[in-house]
């Protein structure tokens, strides 16, 4: 090997060697700025609002759903085949009303013997009675017969009503809202023969925060605005629970008008409820709260550090809510991006 092709190696191999240690020195600085950008990154985006005291309105909604005014099942009072049914779904059923007839020709049957039985055991009375005058019969004997006739006329009393009864009488006014058997049918005492529902009138019922039920009455008047009809209607207060449903809500029904029908039993309404305005109340966002208002908690950032935080929540005055304890004024809690937070994590602030 020559001097020249010893150079011309060496050099290669130096060569080599520089861009060995370039690329080795480009490896660790791009190491250290994707290390730089991970930290960056861990950080998860959120959006705050500061906790603050601000004076609420004393008017405030509640949403509920609208009940019947009355709901009954129509039933037979005795067992038997239903042989006609006068009514069909749709169709308006006042109190007192027969909707259907059952087959009566066994109870019919019970009947003419019952007044066979009583006719026989007055004759047998007459005739004791004028034996009794000559001395044919005992005292004893004629109180026996008085007392088979007494029996007598009960059962055709008994059978007489049990007769009557093929009958299916509705106990109150409504519309058919569904047929519960067809004609044919073999039913049992009680077996529920139509579904009848009065919407003359209908309830909203709302579930009412135990800080506001206090302030309502029986026979307030109440604004509605059903879901399905333009413009508001006035309801009266006709029932306030004097227990909680759960939660402190304590159910409350309020009775509407309902011309012509419109309203249905299972649609949804708002009541507007009026009280006198509080100042200086500590409130936060509803979306602030980890899944629902009634879980009671919220993520409080300090250090940009999400800590979650349990408190006591208060009034819900539709997009803000009350807070009784757990929070002071001037906390930050976030209100998005909280479907990505544990408790500790750390956060960046979305401006």
């Amino acid at each position: 090997m020559n001097k020249k092709t010893l150079i011309t190696i060496l050099a290669i191999i130096l060569v080599g060697a520089g861009f060995f240690y370039i690329l080795q020195n480009n490896k660790k600085k791009n190491q250290e700025q994707v290390a730089i950008v991970a930290e960056k990154n861990a950080n998860v985006a959120v959006r705050t609002v500061p906790v603050k005291r601000e004076e609420i309105s004393g008017e405030f909604t509640v949403n509920g759903t609208f009940l019947p005014n009355r709901q009954a099942d129509i039933s037979a009072e005795i067992g038997g085949q239903l042989v006609a049914l006068y009514v069909k779904e749709g169709s308006y059923v006042r109190a007192g009303q027969s909707i259907g007839r059952l087959a009566g020709e066994k109870l019919n049957v019970n009947v003419s013997n019952a007044q066979a039985n009583l006719a026989q055991a007055q004759s047998a009375l007459s005739r004791y009675e004028a034996a009794y005058k000559t001395g044919g019969v005992t005292a004893l004997q004629l109180d026996q017969a008085r007392l088979q006739v007494q029996n007598a006329r009960a059962q055709v009393q008994s059978a007489s009503l049990q007769s009557g009864d093929t009958n299916v009488i509705s106990k109150i006014s409504g519309i058919v809202n569904q047929k519960k058997v067809e004609v044919g049918s073999v039913v049992a005492p009680g077996t529920p023969i139509v579904e009848i529902v009065d919407i003359s009138s209908v309830k909203l019922k709302v579930d009412v925060d135990q800080a506001l039920v206090s302030q309502l009455s029986v026979g307030n008047i109440v604004k509605v605005k059903p879901d399905v009809i333009d413009g508001d209607l006035d309801g009266r207060i006709t029932f306030i629970a004097p227990s909680a449903s759960g939660a402190l809500k304590f159910p409350v029904e309020i009775t509407v008008q309902n011309s012509f029908n419109k309203l249905k039993a299972g649609m949804y309404g708002t009541a507007t409820f009026n009280r006198t305005g509080v100042n200086n109340v500590l409130t936060i966002p509803r979306e602030a709260f980890v899944g629902s208002v009634s879980d009671n908690q919220v993520f409080v950032v300090r250090n940009n550090i999400a800590y979650l935080t349990k408190i006591q929540s208060g009034v819900n005055y539709g997009d803000k809510v009350e807070v009784v304890s757990g929070l002071k004024e001037g906390d930050v809690v976030v209100t998005s991006g909280q479907i990505n937070l544990t408790d500790k994590t750390k956060v960046s602030i979305l401006k």
